[in-house]
């Protein structure tokens, strides 16, 4: 017999959306259980950008102060290097907002830190390496979900469930809500290069004909993501690893001499991009946020930032009813149908930014790869910000808040 739980709110996916939700549900007083597939935060190619926006969310949390005690790097600026020209895409610092940079922290720090601050509330509970497989429902109903555990399988009973179990949610897939496929024709690949003493400590990007590199300063190394044709992985392997290496030098020549720190395949890892969205983000009983209600690109490394800000939304909405126990789950469901309204137009106007810049920057820039093209030449819209630095604050308005910024509304019990 599976062991059985019973909670009021039980969030699939301990990532970022399901992390801060887990904490200002429990911070209302709120019964809530975190599952967590994997046993630790540790994952390598997770993103890293904590952006404004989700620095003020820290910050209304009056935690600003000791989340910046953690490791992390300050970004002000975001740069990219054009051909030989090096251009400031967007300047954090014309902003008037408390924070004005992008805080690059690897995200189990991010984690460990929510989750530590998440556990001073009775209410709050992490379950880790157990794997949420299926939900139960009665009359159409979400109840629960099943979990797979190493000590067994397990029942959890919730009257609300979150599915907060990113772009491969098994939560969305069981509650079967209809996923529309917005397009995404780049795949990327991620490695880490050594930082050597003298490398600039610029996180940003490099363009050259037919290859786009970005590059992220983890202080002790670069994680680079490179950017592929969707579908390309197969070609790039073909013209073989030295070749990649050749172009790796050629979009970034401070890499000369350190390319042997990648010793086969296997230290490149693909990042299959999707970008979609979620016809309909509930369901009695169920709630999908962040990459499980939207799979975002990572142009702008906006992704962790809007599952936040989902994170927000869903606990200003969804506290106080959940606090109250007479509450049932019938009556939650047009609060969800308010998270999703709420979020949707930040979401739709993001995505819509992102599959712009694919189809029109991206792409462009990719299928010049092999051709007589001349040398890349600097994008009219980047002379402009170079002739016009006030314009810098556009982009970095746009990646740094977004659409609709949430703030912490939903109430605070003191901790144990």
């Amino acid at each position: 017999m599976a062991e059985v739980l019973k909670v009021r709110c039980c969030i699939a996916g301990g990532g970022p959306a399901g992390m801060m939700l887990g904490l200002l549900l429990a911070r209302a007083g709120v019964d809530v259980l975190v599952l967590e597939k994997h046993a630790d935060f540790l994952r390598d190619f997770r993103g890293d950008t904590v952006h404004p926006s989700t620095l003020q969310v820290i910050h209304e949390l009056g935690l600003l102060d000791k989340f910046l005690a953690r490791p992390h790097e300050e970004v002000s600026e975001l740069r990219a290097i054009v051909g030989d020209t090096q251009v400031v895409l967007a300047s954090f610092k014309r902003l008037r907002i408390r924070c004005q940079f992008i805080a690059m922290m690897p995200q189990w720090e991010f984690l460990d830190f929510v989750r530590d601050e998440a556990e001073l509330y009775p209410g709050f509970r992490l379950l880790q390496n157990a794997e949420v497989t299926g939900l139960s429902e009665e009359g159409g109903t979400v109840t629960g979900v099943h979990v797979a555990t190493p000590d067994g399988s397990l029942e959890v009973r919730a009257d609300l469930v979150i599915g907060a179990d990113g772009r491969r949610s098994t939560v969305r897939a069981a509650a079967g809500l209809v996923v529309r496929d917005l397009g995404a024709p780049i795949d990327v690949l991620w490695m880490r290069l050594p930082k050597l003493p003298g490398d600039p400590s610029t996180t940003g990007g490099r363009i050259t004909t037919g290859i786009f590199l970005a590059m992220i300063d983890r202080g002790s190394y670069w994680q680079c993501a490179y950017v592929i044709p969707k579908g390309g992985i197969e070609a790039v392997r073909a013209r073989g690893l030295e070749a990649f290496r050749a172009d790796m030098v050629k979009v970034a020549p401070l890499f000369a001499g350190r390319m042997d720190a990648l010793a086969s395949w296997d230290d490149i890892k693909l990042l299959s991009v999707t970008v979609d969205r979620l016809e309909r983000w509930y369901r009695p009983g169920l709630l999908c946020i962040g990459d499980a209600a939207h799979a975002m690109s990572p142009v702008g490394g906006v992704g962790i930032n809007l599952a936040v800000q989902d994170a927000v939304a869903a606990a200003n909405t969804l506290a106080q009813p959940l606090a109250d126990v007479r509450v049932g789950t019938a009556a939650l469901t047009p609060f969800l149908a308010r998270v999703e309204k709420r979020r949707l137009l930040p979401t739709r106007l993001t995505q819509a930014a992102q599959v712009a810049i694919q189809n029109r920057v991206l792409s462009p820039v990719l299928a010049a790869r092999g051709s007589e093209a001349p040398p890349m030449a600097l994008p009219w819209p980047l002379k402009l910000m170079r002739r016009w630095p006030l314009l810098q604050a556009l982009p970095a308005y746009a990646v740094g808040v977004g659409v609709r910024p949430e703030h912490v509304r939903s109430p605070a019990r003191p901790p144990a």
